[in-house]
């Protein structure tokens, strides 16, 4: 991860069996409380051996002690970490190709594959650097995320599904310790096309800290939703990862409106009292004692963090991208993202000032709603969000709360409205005539669009004269 904090740009201002790691690979120390040591049954992800995924931590380290001692960005170190994973992936069967950082601090290349299946215009991206910073060998960070996408990489060539419903993508970024900028050539070299075919993209950055914590990007977000729930059921407990925020590769597709979400173990911030009694470790120290440090080597990893990461990215894998048409297969949950707009604007897209902080209209909860309409002119405001719904779930209920003040006399006569639409079909229409007190809950019964990815709409259209507000708040999606 690297060490220059990134200020995330906010619009409106606001905001698994575990295997006993080998001599040289220190496990975390084991929480208080028993935890589930199965995984979720429903899809038949593979179990990745942790024992691989550290071989290939073996060879970056012999990369490294060949190399100056590091595996900088546009060293020689890096080159060889980039041809021991094409290597890797080429003999596997994946497309592979190198991608020149022209703009990178230390011009050094990208690697990115492909597994040739799945529909090329739906896509999920798994992605984490290569490259380390010049102190050390740069194991945790990040050859952690790196071995764990490699050896995930090579399970999947290796079950070679006869059903792929996703294009799975994989990629081993350049020059993030400068700034995030092989991540951020690759986003900038898209089309606005290519951008629209990547439905999620997941990060990986220091997944084996020794004194680690278990933290996801965007926890509540529906990308996030196979991540958290395969963490859930060893009853870890998963928290947001704050700590990370706008600081490795997810943030460039973050900003570009690709969804994003991702594992993380920590780095230099200290663990909590409350999270040493959740997780184990010692409270007050850093999550990873040697981060940007020269003792960033095999002996300050995890087995347990690094095993429980590389079974929890195969679990999403099959969830997203392979599943095993088995009945019950249901990752739930809420699926819409900033839901109560408390988060910014982002996974939300439409006209500009729709959430707000207003005082004029109070929010349900929070400070922010999204207030629609209300304007006394001629016009039309949106505000909408794609969502993925999971296949065999029991139920889907998509609810909002809307609060509609008028300034119209009429009970009669419609002359401004709102539109509630989902996958481009028609769930309600309410109007100037539905005006009351207060927000009142409308729910919906979505199950016909179950195993899709649509997009929720809102939009409210005005006549010329005589306001009607639209308010919108805790908009969710639950799926169970």
């Amino acid at each position: 991860m690297t060490g220059r904090t990134l200020t995330t740009a906010v619009a409106l201002a606001v905001g698994v069996a575990l295997t006993v790691p080998p001599v040289g690979l220190a496990a975390a120390s084991a929480p208080a409380r028993t935890v589930v040591a199965a995984p979720p049954t429903a899809l038949a992800a593979p179990d990745i051996a942790v024992s691989n995924v550290q071989a290939h931590l073996t060879q970056f380290q012999t990369i490294a002690t060949g190399n100056g001692g590091h595996r900088r960005a546009g060293s020689a170190g890096h080159t060889a970490s980039v041809a021991y994973v094409r290597a890797k992936l080429q003999a596997a069967g994946y497309t592979v190709t190198e991608q020149t950082c022209t703009s990178c601090v230390y011009r050094s290349n990208n690697l990115i594959a492909e597994w040739p299946a799945g529909p090329a215009d739906q896509v999920v991206m798994f992605g984490a650097h290569l490259d380390g910073v010049s102190a050390g060998p740069g194991i945790n960070d990040n050859a952690s995320g790196s071995a764990v996408l490699l050896e995930n990489a090579l399970a999947l060539a290796a079950q070679r599904p006869a059903t792929i419903t996703k294009r799975v993508r994989f990629a081993w970024w350049t020059d993030e310790e400068q700034g995030l900028n092989g991540s951020k050539f690759y986003v900038n070299s898209l089309s606005a096309t290519q951008r629209g075919y990547l439905k999620g993209y997941y990060n990986f950055d220091m997944v084996g800290s020794t004194n680690g914590g278990y933290f996801i990007n965007r926890l509540t977000s529906t990308t996030a939703a196979p991540l958290k729930a395969y963490w859930d059921s060893l009853g870890i407990g998963p928290e947001e990862n704050v700590e990370g925020q706008g600081r490795s590769d997810d943030y460039p597709f973050q900003q570009a409106g690709i969804p994003t979400s991702g594992y993380a173990a920590g780095a230099s911030a200290r663990k909590t009292s409350a999270q040493a009694a959740k997780w184990g470790g010692a409270a007050g120290s850093s999550y990873d004692p040697c981060y940007h440090r020269s003792c960033d080597t095999t002996g300050n990893i995890s087995a347990t963090h690094l095993n429980r990461s590389a079974d929890g990215v195969a679990y999403a894998i099959w969830q997203l991208a392979v599943g095993s048409g088995t009945p019950g297969a249901c990752v739930g949950g809420q699926l819409v993202g900033n839901s109560s707009f408390e988060s910014g604007t982002t996974p939300w897209t439409g006209t500009t000032g729709v959430i707000t902080s207003s005082t004029s209209r109070p929010a349900r909860t929070g400070s922010y709603k999204a207030w629609l309409g209300g304007n006394g002119r001629t016009g039309t405001e949106t505000l909408s969000q794609s969502v993925t719904l999971p296949t065999d779930c029991a139920s889907y209920t998509l609810e909002l709360h809307l609060r509609i003040d008028t300034a119209e006399t009429t009970t009669s006569r419609v002359y401004d409205r709102l539109t509630v639409t989902l996958g481009g079909a028609t769930l309600a229409t309410y109007s100037n005539l539905n005006a009351g007190s207060g927000y009142v809950a409308r729910t919906f019964d979505v199950a016909a669009y179950a195993g899709q990815t649509v997009t929720l709409t809102l939009t409210a259209t005005e006549d010329a004269s005589l306001q009607t507000s639209f308010v919108v708040d805790d908009v969710t999606l639950q799926a169970g």
